[in-house]
């Protein structure tokens, strides 16, 4: 009777153990092999040995995952190797960015959380509206009251005041 699949585990996370050099690593290669196997039973070899067919299997998974980390740390490698190196702020800039952050901070939460949203993380008007789940329109006034409000700080002016509606007697 030949093995089935459960009874080879053992043997195949001995296998998976001694090219990782750990368990976790060993129960995740299995795991990928016993995936790429069952993916591929239609090209499975009736008298072909099973054991033989998962430890090839196994073996293949393990070493493309080996190339394949290769070249990821190569191209990190190469990457940080092309980066240009990063200076420290000089104090004029360190000054400035603490102002730059203390303006940010004086704006109301949700002018902040738009400038961000928009200015730092690049979102498009569109997405950030539905990230923070208010209407474009919303978005749009609040980040033009923020730009105005940063502005009015830029040129040394208070911050002008949110509009306030008055109440009209009759």
């Amino acid at each position: 009777m030949p093995p089935k699949v459960v009874d080879l585990l053992p043997a195949l996370m001995r296998y998976a153990r001694r090219l990782t050099g750990n368990e976790s690593d060993a129960e995740d290669l299995v795991q990928d092999a016993l995936v790429r196997a069952y993916a591929n039973v239609d090209k499975y070899e009736r008298g072909r040995p099973l054991r033989i067919w998962l430890f090839s299997i196994l073996h293949n998974v393990f070493v493309s995952g080996t190339r394949r980390a290769a070249v990821r740390e190569r191209f990190r490698a190469d990457v940080v190797a092309q980066a240009d190196p990063v200076e420290a702020p000089t104090q004029e800039q360190s000054v400035r960015l603490h102002q730059i952050e203390a303006a940010l901070a004086a704006l109301p939460e949700e002018q902040q959380a738009v400038l961000h949203l928009v200015a730092v993380e690049g979102l498009s008007y569109q997405d950030a509206a539905v990230a923070i789940g208010i209407p474009i329109g919303t978005l749009i006034s609040r980040l033009s009251r923020a730009r105005a409000r940063l502005r009015a700080l830029e040129d040394g002016m208070p911050a002008a005041r949110p509009a306030q509606l008055r109440i009209v007697k009759d």
